[in-house]
């Protein structure tokens, strides 16, 4: 997808969610978030299938202030706050998240209705918020690839 057009989807909040990372890959993305003046988060899940390794490494890679409760209600408020982190939008780019979505699928669900609830959320205030795998393609049917 030609930089322009991907910009252009990106500042739209209407289309905001959790996608598979495009076969355009991350850098496209990381280009195009930065020309429209987005933050642009790399999550490290670590190859991990516990919940709480994943929320210590999603605090870790976003910063998130020492406040945090490291449990799912925080990295709702947290997601929904990032005031250390101000921009026109936000993506997230998610790797090595294998383990939790296929041996904690309950974790990676609750986990993706908080992705859902914050992107929600800027969506009210004109604010896209994006979430994108890096996974196989074949690891994650269940989410629609950026087109």
């Amino acid at each position: 997808m030609h930089q322009t057009k991907l910009q252009t989807l990106l500042e739209n909040p209407r289309q905001a969610g959790i996608y598979h990372l495009p076969d355009s890959g991350q850098g496209a993305i990381k280009e195009a978030a930065s020309a429209a003046g987005f933050a642009c988060f790399a999550l490290d899940f670590a190859d991990s299938d516990r919940l709480e390794v994943v929320l210590d490494n999603i605090a870790r890679d976003l910063g998130f202030p020492e406040w945090y409760g490291r449990n799912l209600d925080a990295l709702k408020d947290c997601l929904t706050d990032l005031s250390w982190s101000e921009a026109s939008g936000y993506v997230l780019i998610v790797s090595r998240a294998e383990p939790l979505h296929s041996e904690a699928l309950a974790a990676f669900r609750a986990l993706n209705q908080v992705f859902l609830a914050a992107i929600e959320d800027w969506r009210t205030q004109d604010c896209p918020m994006w979430v994108f795998y890096d996974l196989r393609p074949d690891g994650l049917a269940l989410l629609p690839t950026l087109v």
